[in-house]
């Protein structure tokens, strides 16, 4: 029997093999499943995989240690490890559908953490104004708009991104749109999916950089 807590993001790197990218995508038992540099790793705690030692793993997070360095994973958040930092600069993302087949990762905007939903029927990014007031968006310097949903019309703000990031991709000036309801993620429409060649075989969604 397998299971999965969590979503498997994939993602790929362009770097020397001392900068590391690492993603803890999910739990298999005592194992973790590790995503390094775009490829997934199912690692035995103690074990090496790619120069990213397993040191251990809980239910919502992981420690690894490379080049003697420890860190504390987060399940979904994407880490630079080995590397100076800086903006990521990768050019392809690499996804497997999670329950329900829907693709979730985590990611930033504006270098703060939100969880994802890949929504190829939205037109641009959108979220609530929940997450956008928690993460500071000044949406309401925007342009104001209207939408509508199945209440009716409802004010809608639009703004744009500075950045948004999923594991080692960077992408500028996204356009969004923040609405009035409450929404478990913040779905990732068009507006970010079009600078991307999208390609999806069976479970796994791969986005090349344009």
């Amino acid at each position: 029997m397998r299971f999965l807590i969590g979503h498997l993001l994939a993602l790929a790197a362009v770097g020397s093999a001392a900068a590391q990218s690492v993603t803890l995508s999910g739990r298999m038992g005592e194992r973790a499943l590790l995503v390094i540099n775009g490829t997934p790793r199912t690692v035995t705690v103690g074990t090496t995989q790619q120069g990213v030692k397993l040191v251990s793993v809980g239910a919502q997070d992981a420690v690894v240690e490379i080049d003697g360095k420890r860190v504390t994973l987060a399940l979904g958040a994407p880490v630079n490890l080995g590397g100076a930092g800086g903006e990521a600069s990768g050019t392809r993302i690499v996804m497997s559908a999670g329950p329900g087949g829907h693709f979730v990762s985590g990611g930033q905007i504006n270098g703060k953490q939100v969880q994802f939903l890949v929504d190829t029927g939205a037109t641009s990014i959108a979220l609530g104004k929940a997450e956008a007031d928690r993460i500071g968006l000044d949406y309401k310097s925007g342009e104001r708009g209207y939408a509508n949903t199945a209440n009716g019309q409802v004010l809608v703000y639009r703004t744009l991104l500075n950045t948004v990031r999923l594991g080692d991709v960077t992408v500028h000036n996204v356009e969004a749109v923040v609405g009035p309801e409450g929404m478990p993620y913040v779905l990732l429409g068009n507006s970010f999916l079009t600078r991307f060649q999208m390609k999806r075989e069976n479970d796994i969604l791969t986005l090349e950089r344009r």
